[in-house]
């Protein structure tokens, strides 16, 4: 393992050649970039989603060409409002080629884990967890190529995956 920035994130994210998977694990995030969107959500304002232009043209791109992102998120019942903003513009994302899904914490009981929390898996070759302060902030990123710890998480993802609902079949709590 070693340390890794917010930048090599997204360079990892829009250099796939064939996919990327993404497991979310908490139910609250603080983000310095999401969070004045979530508090336009919460006073009723519309949001234009220019702030993730970026994300959608990438993420167009890669159906273009035929590659595949996944985002699996474990969620708590009832849902907390941040996945519940998260839920009011999944679409967006979706519509962009990034597929969804949901599945309720306790549906996990048996499925192992591993300990870091989030991370993603590029092209079934490197790993990159991230891990968080208490406040949902982001503390640090981390990085490998070890063939086992990318092996157990494509694993887990894929278990968390078959647990899911797609976004469109999603009634949260």
């Amino acid at each position: 393992m070693r340390p890794a920035t917010h930048d090599e994130l997204n360079e990892l994210c829009k250099g796939i050649t064939t996919s990327f998977v993404h497991l979310e694990t908490r139910d609250a995030y603080g983000t310095e970039t999401e969070l004045p969107h979530m508090a336009k959500w919460r006073r009723g304002e519309a949001d234009d989603f220019a702030w993730l232009g970026w994300w959608l043209d990438m993420l167009r791109g890669h159906r273009a060409a035929g590659r595949t992102c996944r985002r699996a998120r474990i969620v708590s019942q009832p849902v907390s409002d941040y996945q519940r903003w998260t839920m009011s513009h999944a679409k967006v994302l979706i519509d962009a080629g990034e597929d969804i899904r949901y599945v309720p914490r306790p549906r996990l009981a048996t499925v192992p884990l591993p300990g870091s929390g989030d991370f993603y898996v590029f092209d079934d070759e490197i790993a990159l967890f991230l891990h968080y302060a208490g406040t949902g902030t982001n503390a640090a990123f981390e990085i490998t190529e070890d063939a086992q710890t990318v092996r157990t998480c494509k694993q887990a993802f894929e278990s968390v995956w078959q647990l899911a609902t797609p976004f469109r079949d999603n009634r949260p709590q």
